[in-house]
């Protein structure tokens, strides 16, 4: 299970940092992704991390804002966003993929997900 928090409203230009705890299994050999929904929207890709390594990856409309981290010991990611704008405002989901190679972005090489938090950014 995973379970997503930190979600809230904020000014254009702050921060948030949305956190996703896994319970019920580990997520030592998972990619987790963070994904996001806006209204009339289909769901997108924002970033995902491997757990071992590190390796990273960004969707471009939010390279050097949003940064993806995770905690070994906590079983949690997290997803940093600062200088937020009002096109970030969405439903944003956490997700896990067991694929061994690469760091996916597609939905359908996620298997586990989160329900969702709400970020809504105002202008």
């Amino acid at each position: 299970q995973l379970v997503e928090s930190g979600g809230g409203l904020v000014q254009a230009g702050g921060s948030l940092r949305l956190s996703c705890a896994a319970s019920g299994r580990t997520l030592s050999s998972y990619v987790m992704g963070w994904f996001r929904q806006a209204p009339g929207k289909e769901r997108e890709f924002v970033a995902a991390i491997r757990w071992y390594g590190s390796r990273t990856r960004y969707q471009d409309s939010v390279k050097g804002r949003f940064t993806i981290s995770r905690d070994n010991a906590k079983n949690t990611v997290y997803l940093q966003m600062n200088s937020v704008k009002p096109e970030d405002t969405a439903v944003y989901y956490c997700a896990a993929s067991s694929r061994d190679y690469g760091v996916p972005g597609g939905l359908d090489e996620y298997e586990y997900w989160g329900q969702g938090t709400q970020v809504t950014v105002s202008s």
